[in-house]
């Protein structure tokens, strides 16, 4: 099932923006949560940092496990773990809340927390690309359709209900995307990229001040509960003190640990839903630039990957995964610039949490799987 030999063959160009992303998560983790010693001077490892780098660690691990699979021999297993997956999602509601929210469990004894829906994603890519494979040439038919609709929904209103609006949403762009490689109906693909631009719009409009928030509450409220509508509040102090963050970082930034805002700790959710804007304060535009070109890089070999995959069960796995990734950089930059709605979408391998940074490597590991495989004739 592993072999070593894979390893290879992965494409090498990827590992150096990894282990600069994962520098740049350490060096703004250790900005946010900065400690003076008894001398007074900065203290770099702080337990949150130690805590990230094992995780990275752990990360590494798991992605050589995944790019060293045959990610077909992953068939036989992905229907279990969609229900293990479903199975877990219901059990939050029967286990005490953590922040007032059923996303965690906390694991006894080792002092983390585990979140299922950070897997979810990436379990519904997998279980969407085998029935889209399977299916060959029922695609146009209504039922076909319906039930890869169904794969996505269940998981779909079970995050929601936790409630975790972001991380539920960014399983529609990949629903939307898998739906078009895959051949879905293209009325259906058609609908749904309305669908997509059309709430997009009105969220954009809504957050730069053209729709006026509280004057569309009376019509919004006719439809939604009064603390689903306030998530779209764009006046709110985290909305606000991202954006401030990020306008005190200028072209240049503060410097590292130099930032007024963020290192006062006005920032709310510095080192996790708020990242980008920690750096953005530190490291100014220049900063930004060097990030989202990192970004870029990472995404365009992911790309490359659908483009050279052996099968068709590659090309949408891979295409699902790069999906996956592209949607929580664009979200969460999205969110601390003031086009969308503060949800939680962590920032890709910035973020602190290990649930984050696991379930990033195990899908960046199975897109090397897929691309070291790329010339099977078998």
């Amino acid at each position: 099932m592993w072999d070593h030999r894979y390893i290879s063959r992965i494409d090498f160009r990827t590992l150096p923006i990894l282990f600069l992303l994962m520098l740049i998560s350490i060096l703004v983790i250790s900005a946010t949560t900065g400690e003076l010693s008894d001398v007074g001077d900065v203290v770099f490892l702080t337990p949150v940092v130690k805590s990230q780098i094992r995780w990275f660690a752990l990360g590494w691990v798991v992605y050589l496990f995944f790019a060293g699979i045959d990610y077909r021999s992953l068939k036989k297993w992905i229907w279990v773990l969609y229900f293990l997956m479903l199975f877990m999602l219901l059990g939050l509601f029967f286990v005490p809340a953590i922040q007032n929210v059923h996303r965690w469990y906390r694991i006894p004894g080792l002092g983390f927390a585990f979140q299922p829906s950070e897997y979810a994603k990436l379990i519904v890519v997998m279980c969407l690309s085998l029935y889209l494979e399977s299916k060959g040439r029922e695609l146009d038919r209504a039922m076909t359709t319906f039930k890869a609709i169904l794969i996505i929904l269940i998981p779909f209103l079970l995050i929601l209900r936790q409630p975790d609006l972001g991380t539920a949403l960014v399983l529609y762009p990949i629903a939307l995307v898998m739906f078009y490689f895959g051949g879905v109906r293209k009325k259906v693909v058609r609908a749904m990229s309305w669908m997509a631009v059309s709430g997009l719009v009105f969220i954009s409009l809504m957050f730069l001040g053209i729709i006026d928030h509280d004057a569309f509450r009376p019509y919004a409220t006719r439809v939604m509960k009064e603390y689903q509508y306030e998530r779209l509040n764009p006046h709110t102090y985290h909305q606000m003190a991202s954006q401030t963050a990020l306008a005190l970082g200028g072209i240049t930034g503060s410097g590292w640990h130099k930032s007024e805002f963020t290192g006062q700790q006005w920032l709310p959710a510095a080192h996790t839903d708020s990242v980008f804007a920690s750096f953005g304060e530190e490291f100014g535009l220049v900063g930004v630039f060097f990030l989202m070109l990192f970004f870029f890089g990472l995404l365009y070999f992911s790309f490359q990957v659908t483009a050279v995959a052996h099968d068709r069960f590659g090309r949408l796995l891979s295409a699902g995964i790069t999906t996956y990734l592209a949607m929580h950089m664009i979200v969460n930059m999205g969110m601390m610039c003031g086009f969308l709605p503060i949800t939680g979408v962590p920032l890709m391998l910035i973020t602190y949490g290990g649930s984050s940074v696991l379930s990033t490597m195990t899908a960046l590991g199975l897109l090397q799987s897929i691309y070291s495989r790329r010339f099977m004739f078998s």
